[in-house]
């Protein structure tokens, strides 16, 4: 049940909306279900002789009591209650229950009260009603209505346990502000996929990735196309900022603007210059020596930097917890930028939803997080990476690091009682996990092949060396389809000097894998990334017995473009 506060200056103009067709015609029945005194309060809906106008004047009597220097601007309090979907219809005696307990909690009308603001219910749908308040008691006085929109919140989560609804999460005033419902309907007008603040949010988050100091912030965002205007001390120092879109206009004509803060908490510009203050961050983090790094060097780089964040969430200091996650948010804000269009769609969803897991009260003001900040900042300095090859296999392993990452998040905001972000950082990972399935798809096909055209000697000596590391999990490891592809691995590691088993048990070591939601996938990128051996499985020279296996999975091999990549069939001449 989710209640939504905003307040106005026309009792009519409301009251013709709520009682009128809708936008879509999707209104029906408008009627009252409460109000302050039912015997003073005209339905229109259902009274034939009722019309807008007397609703109007009864409700605003106490306002046109005062002098005219005395009203209110904003004098009309609006509130939808919505049900979730899924729940159950609520009758209109219960709706009527659900008003009366939210205006007392609220304190504009509590119960008794015999002074209290005048307040109506109108429902015209089925899963919500509309509070509607005047914000003059009936003394002359203005009402009591501090922090109301928590008090309706709560309030509502009182309600949702008694009447067998979905219980939603507790909100602790850190998420960034939605969007009106008059932003709503003009990107409806306009053709907009969302309300400009959405996007001038999602914009400002990502020209902050990885940014270096204010002035490379700003650049981005003249860079992105937004309408950037600062203010300015007499001493020529930024104080603060707004952003706009091309072309978004009042019906003045005027340009609307969006200061930072009005985006998300974070984003205002102390908040912002706090974050860039930190420190200086390294140009290359990958360690290439050239102007611009590799795609997939600058993935594999970063991939450890997230798995030390999530080992930071579950130790027990909060204000560095805090502030890794902010870096792993910079982090997905850049992959978001530089990935192919077959993992962008999920991981910008990802992204999204993940900015909320980012904001609590934990602060993080004497934190680093220079080294995962830098590693946004190497991605977006190498560019786009291929969805294929090299670049889509450290993607895969990136990707697999940070759904690590997004589920330790998880389970610190729900130890701390952050239900809001603790459900943002479950909905990333669910994004996260497609998009690693799409990217990981033909690096590890490619991969469990060439598992499979080892030879039977080869296979049993690595399996001897997961017994020897893993012996609670070794038959879990070995009976899964994902083995072939930890096998590759491990052979590979082995013609590169390392010894199988030993190998293991480092890996293991560095990190649990209870966590892990596939633990032979997890145990391939780790190895590869201690190993040093490319993301995509590199062909094995032909060893004696090799002929046999290879017939048994050769329709398979002829057929399978990652196969005949990973051999190096077909491949174009060098130029």
């Amino acid at each position: 049940m989710v209640p939504d506060i905003s307040t106005g200056g026309r009792t009519y103009g409301l009251l013709a909306y709520l009682y009128g067709p809708g936008r879509r015609d999707e209104h029906t029945d408008p009627h009252l279900v409460a109000s302050w005194l039912p015997e003073l309060a005209p339905d229109p809906g259902r009274d034939p002789d009722a019309n807008l106008k007397q609703l109007t004047d009864r409700l605003d009597l106490p306002v046109l009591a005062l002098p005219k220097e005395r009203r209110p601007a904003r004098h009309v309090w609006h509130c939808p209650v919505r049900t979730a979907p899924g729940d159950r219809h609520l009758t209109d005696a219960e709706w009527a229950q659900v008003a009366r307990r939210i205006m007392h909690a609220t304190g504009i009308a509590e119960e008794g009260d015999s002074q209290a603001c005048r307040w109506i219910a109108v429902r015209h749908a089925d899963d919500h009603v509309h509070l509607v308040a005047t914000l003059v008691r009936e003394d002359g006085r203005r009402p009591r209505r501090h922090q109301d929109g928590m008090r309706a919140q709560a309030e509502c989560r009182r309600i949702e346990a008694e009447f067998g609804l979905q219980v939603l999460n507790p909100g602790d005033r850190t998420a960034a502000q939605r969007p009106t419902s008059a932003e709503r309907s003009k990107a409806e007008r306009t053709g907009r996929s969302e309300p400009s603040r959405e996007t001038l949010r999602e914009s400002v988050r990502q020209a902050l990735a990885g940014a270096a100091n204010d002035e490379e912030f700003f650049r981005r965002l003249t860079e992105a196309g937004l309408r950037v205007e600062r203010r300015l001390a007499p001493s020529g120092d930024t104080l603060g900022y707004k952003v706009g879109l091309p072309g978004d206009r009042n019906r003045d004509g005027e340009p609307i603007w969006f200061s930072g803060s009005k985006l998300a908490p974070d984003l205002s510009f102390p908040k912002i210059r706090q974050r860039l203050a930190a420190g200086p961050l390294d140009d290359d983090p990958s360690g290439v020596d050239q102007d611009r790094p590799r795609p997939a060097r600058t993935r594999r780089t970063a991939a450890p930097l997230v798995e030390r964040a999530a080992a930071t969430l579950t130790a027990d200091d909060d204000e560095d917890a805090a502030a890794q996650l902010v870096g792993v948010g910079e982090l997905l804000d850049a992959l978001v930028q530089t990935s192919p269009g077959s993992t962008r769609g999920e991981l910008n969803q990802a992204a999204r939803a993940f900015e909320r897991a980012t904001r609590s009260h934990i602060r993080a003001e004497r934190s680093d997080n220079r080294a995962i900040r830098s590693a946004a900042r190497g991605i977006l300095r190498a560019g786009d990476a291929l969805g294929r090859d090299e670049d889509g296999g450290a993607t895969a392993m990136l990707l697999s690091t940070l759904v690590l990452a997004t589920v330790a998040a998880v389970h610190w905001h729900s130890a701390r009682g952050h239900a809001q972000q603790a459900a943002a950082a479950r909905q990333a990972a669910q994004h996260l996990r497609a998009a690693y399935r799409s990217s990981s798809a033909s690096p590890l096909g490619a991969m469990r092949d060439q598992g499979r055209r080892l030879t039977p000697r080869t296979r049993r000596r690595h399996a001897d060396a997961v017994r020897s590391a893993l012996p609670g999990r070794a038959d879990q490891i070995l009976a899964d389809p994902g083995w072939d592809a930890v096998a590759a691995t491990l052979d590979e590691a082995e013609r590169a000097g390392h010894e199988p088993a030993a190998l293991l048990h480092g890996v293991i070591a560095h990190r649990e894998l209870e966590s892990a939601d596939n633990v032979t996938d997890v145990l391939v990128w780790r190895l590869r990334r201690t190993a040093n051996l490319p993301a995509r499985a590199r062909s094995a020279p032909h060893r004696p017995g090799a002929q046999t296996a290879s017939i048994r999975h050769g329709a398979a091999e002829r057929t399978d473009p990652a196969t005949r990549a990973a051999d190096g069939v077909n491949r174009r001449p060098r130029r």
